[in-house]
């Protein structure tokens, strides 16, 4: 059963060695449900992982998301929010195509799932987000792919990203993403008009940590508002908060973290905080500013 799987020596595909616990296997393929109903795991990836003796997307990697990663582009859905969305009997229930709402087709693919119902008068509602781990992380590498167009770049900035964080080296953090907006084919904007709407930027930002599999909270609500997006890794926890200069003043972004004193509520942790705020600009397509501080 796969409550009872383990075994010795293993040495996995994230470089741990030791002992396969379940709760590494649930956080990698469980947590399927529908109408509320107990989770359940993807028995395609666990067949694998017993095959492989990897954790990885293995359902994922069987077929190219292609027409899901251009149905979102085209209906201009942000990453960010793929996490958490709301949905009805009657979204969930459509299955032309052509007519299909993005939480819908979301959820019938398997990308999303049900993480809990709330009865309705009109009916129950619920809230659709990942399953798990696999499939947060290959979706969101799929959009990054769509705008590196190169494996190779992708896995570098991944790689420096998580390093970065690990030394807590904010002016690195600054120069990769700077980096990473520059890159992009200026042939790849000129295509459509995604850099024209606001989200679009803190997308590509969550994209790169949700890819790493990070302990991530966005829009983390707190008694003086609500946090664009928190990260803990390796003894230090990030508070972002993300603003375009086209249409906030310079400067705001810093601000809001001081003012509604987003770290009070993860300071019981006892860990460093940094606070950082990240200022877009739609005309430069990059970063205007980057700016931080320990809390």
């Amino acid at each position: 059963s796969v409550a009872g799987f383990a075994w010795n020596g293993w040495q996995l595909s994230n470089g741990i060695r030791g002992r396969l616990h379940l709760e590494y296997a649930r956080e990698w393929y469980n947590g399927y449900s529908w109408r509320g109903k107990e989770k359940v795991y993807n028995p395609f990836d666990l067949l694998l992982l017993f095959r492989t003796r990897e954790f990885k997307a293995h359902w994922f990697e069987t077929g190219s998301p292609t027409f899901l990663i251009d149905t979102l582009f085209k209906r201009r859905v942000r990453s960010t929010d793929l996490h958490e969305m709301t949905a009805t009997d009657g979204d969930l229930s459509r299955f032309d195509v052509g007519d299909m709402a993005t939480k819908a087709l979301l959820f019938q693919t398997g990308y999303l799932t049900i993480q809990d119902e709330a009865p309705a008068r009109a009916g129950s509602r619920y809230r659709l987000g990942y399953p798990n781990r696999g499939v947060q992380q290959s979706l969101n590498e799929a959009l990054l792919d769509r705008f590196v167009q190169e494996d190779n770049s992708r896995l570098e900035n991944s790689t420096r990203l998580e390093r970065l964080l690990e030394a807590g080296d904010i002016p690195g953090l600054k120069t990769l993403f700077r980096s990473f907006f520059a890159s992009i084919p200026h042939q790849w904007y000129t295509n459509n008009d995604i850099a024209e709407y606001e989200g679009y930027y803190a997308s590509v930002f969550y994209s790169y940590f949700a890819c790493l599999g990070f302990d991530i909270r966005l829009e983390d609500s707190t008694s003086h508002g609500r946090l664009d997006m928190a990260v803990r890794f390796a003894g230090r926890i990030y508070l972002f908060e993300f603003k375009v200069v086209e249409l906030e003043p310079a400067g705001a972004a810093l601000e809001q973290l001081r003012a509604r004193r987003y770290a009070d509520k993860y300071r019981y942790l006892g860990e460093p905080i940094h606070l950082v705020a990240v200022e877009f600009s739609k005309t430069e397509r990059n970063i205007a500013a980057f700016e931080s501080e320990q809390a």
